[in-house]
């Protein structure tokens, strides 16, 4: 059993969230740009994965483990914030798999184990996720019903709004970046990605 009005607020109330610029959204933007949608997928699969166990275990009581012990949450975002950065450099300096060059716009190498591995860091890390999540799934539980039931339905609502709304800017992205190949700034194009790619990063280190 499911209570459905709170079901019938959540949904609206999530989608006006995923919405909003934030990390993830900007990375799908970025990767939308430099790789294209398909490619970004592997991205948005760990980003999913991430936002999922962040929801569940807010809900389960483990983010109180997070927040007595800070320094764990600490190592684990400035790792992910260096791994970022790293990417943005070789992205600016148009090296590395991410990177476009002019011979080859679309036959890019690239890691698929890497780019989920950067969706999952940068939504585990985050720690206005978790506060997000924290805030705004427990009113969501209803005592009077089975607490499986609802919070299997309220991942499933969260995982559906994250994914469309990264589609959303990473095909917002795609047209940015199929603009400047067109217009030949490919070495803009890397810039513009690596800027957006290092500044996700400083967010994930300083939030």
């Amino acid at each position: 059993m499911l209570d459905l009005t709170l079901i019938s607020i959540f949904i609206p109330t999530f989608f006006l969230v995923s919405i909003t610029p934030g990390m993830c959204m900007t990375l799908a933007m970025t990767l939308g740009m430099s790789i294209g949608v398909r490619k970004t997928l592997w991205m948005m699969w760990g980003e999913l994965l991430g936002v999922a166990t962040v929801a569940i275990l807010s809900v389960l009581g483990v983010s109180s483990i997070m927040i007595k012990m800070p320094q764990l949450f600490n190592v684990l975002k400035i790792i992910g914030a260096l791994y970022l950065f790293f990417i943005g450099i070789n992205m600016w300096r148009s090296k590395g798999k991410l990177s476009l060059s002019n011979e080859q716009n679309e036959t890019l190498t690239f890691s698929r184990q890497q780019l989920f591995n950067q969706g999952f860091i940068t939504a585990i890390a985050n720690p206005k996720g978790w506060a997000f999540m924290i805030s705004l799934l427990p009113p969501f539980i209803n005592n009077n019903y089975a607490l499986p039931t609802q919070l299997s339905v309220l991942v499933a609502i969260i995982i559906l709004s994250e994914f469309f709304c990264m589609m959303l800017y990473a095909t917002g992205g795609k047209t940015i970046g199929r603009f400047l190949t067109q217009k030949n700034n490919v070495q803009l194009l890397n810039k513009i990605s690596g800027l957006l790619m290092i500044g996700v990063a400083i967010w994930l280190a300083i939030s």
